[in-house]
């Protein structure tokens, strides 16, 4: 859990109806969890809902918008992956973020977090540069790259202490996508639904070729919900060979151990 400071200056932003009902929600079911919430961290929360549900009506960010299935599927979701002895003050790198998830609900949970948000497409790192300037986070970068060029890339290869990713590849693919890009010591944490079992099965010879080792899978439940999660930590153990990630469309192509 990180500490909260009962002094700090909640955000001054007036919520909608709907903003309101998730941010209590996300109080409510956040604390069934074990995630405890300051005022402001749930002002935030409620800012990004309105900022996530007003520009879905012109960009498509998630299918999910009600105040439920945002409190719950998408941002306990994302902080369900929190691990303070891993994380706290590090370099995290959130691979094909997409509407933020789960890299913003984790700034917000710990501000000591140095976050990278990495996308493919301009306009979600425009939105999400946006939300945060709202939600005053500072120690954010935004890339706009796909993941085999940013594993090339001097600025970002080898650069993170973590790797993070949900809801972006098959870990056979997203391990030559996010192992590259974290230092040796560090790790990969995948989000993963229902049929974990079975993608660690077919990634393990992935996984190894790329300097990886998985270290620990938890299972892990939402608030009123039994469809079968879990959180993947990979380690990586040794410096991922040159010639990974191969070039871009290649990695979910040809997954690596299938070849």
């Amino acid at each position: 859990m990180i500490p909260t400071d009962a002094k700090e200056t909640v955000l001054q932003t007036e919520l909608s109806p709907e903003a309101r009902q998730c941010v209590e929600l996300l109080a409510e079911k956040g604390s069934a969890a074990g995630i405890a919430l300051s005022q402001n961290q749930l002002q935030q929360f409620g800012i990004y809902f309105d900022r996530l549900t007003e520009t879905n009506k012109v960009m498509n960010l998630t299918a999910l918008t009600s105040p439920s299935d945002v409190a719950v599927k998408h941002f306990i979701d994302s902080l369900l992956c929190y691990d303070v002895a891993l994380m706290q003050g590090k370099t995290v790198i959130d691979v094909g973020t997409g509407a933020g998830f789960p890299g913003l609900p984790l700034k917000i949970y710990d501000p000591s977090l140095h976050l990278i948000l990495l996308d493919s497409l301009a306009k979600r790192l425009s939105f999400l540069q946006q939300v945060t300037d709202a939600l005053q986070l500072k120690n954010i970068r935004f890339e706009h790259m796909r993941a085999e060029d940013a594993g090339r890339s001097k600025n970002l290869r080898g650069k993170a202490d973590i790797a993070v990713s949900r809801a972006v590849a098959r870990l056979s693919v997203l391990a030559e996508y996010c192992l590259p890009l974290v230092k040796k010591g560090g790790c990969v944490i995948a989000l993963k639904g229902s049929k974990y079992n079975e993608e660690i099965a077919e990634a393990e010879k992935a996984v190894s070729l790329l300097g990886g080792k998985m270290t620990s899978v938890k299972e892990v439940s939402l608030p009123g919900l039994d469809d079968g999660r879990a959180i993947i930590v990979i380690r990586k153990i040794k410096d991922t060979p040159a010639a990974y990630p191969r070039k871009a469309g290649l990695p979910g192509k040809n997954p690596l151990g299938t070849l």
